[in-house]
């Protein structure tokens, strides 16, 4: 046997952390919080073609569902809990969300935009 054939498979794992290292970095977080059956703040923005970690924490006594057909979730979060939601990436619009269990009160959307270009400054 080589030598060098038992330095491949540390190699390949070093590989796939430094290579896996910047992807799970990347994700933005955006909190939101549920109380008295509304959500705060009711529309998050965020930036198209990224994943993005909601994070929602019910400050309610009762439990909710987090609750969107556009966004294709669903979550129910315990009284007094936080509940983590991934999303994206998504297509620039308006994913509307709303809490299952208060639906007329417990509503919101993601809007989605297109990142703006920044133009260097001319002299």
């Amino acid at each position: 046997m080589h030598k060098w054939l038992g330095y491949i498979p540390l190699s390949l794992g070093t590989l796939c952390v430094l290579g896996c290292f910047p992807v799970l970095a990347a994700v933005t977080e955006y909190h939101v919080q549920l109380k008295d059956h509304l959500f705060f703040p009711s529309r998050i923005t965020i930036p198209a073609n990224q994943k993005v970690k909601l994070i929602i924490e019910n400050q309610d006594n009762t439990p909710e569902e987090f609750d969107s057909f556009s966004l294709n979730r669903e979550k129910v979060i315990f009284a007094n809990q936080k509940a983590t939601i991934f999303i994206g990436p998504l297509q620039p619009g308006e994913y509307n969300f709303f809490g299952e269990y208060n639906p007329n009160t417990a509503r919101g959307a993601v809007i989605v935009e297109r990142q703006k270009l920044k133009m260097p400054n001319a002299h």
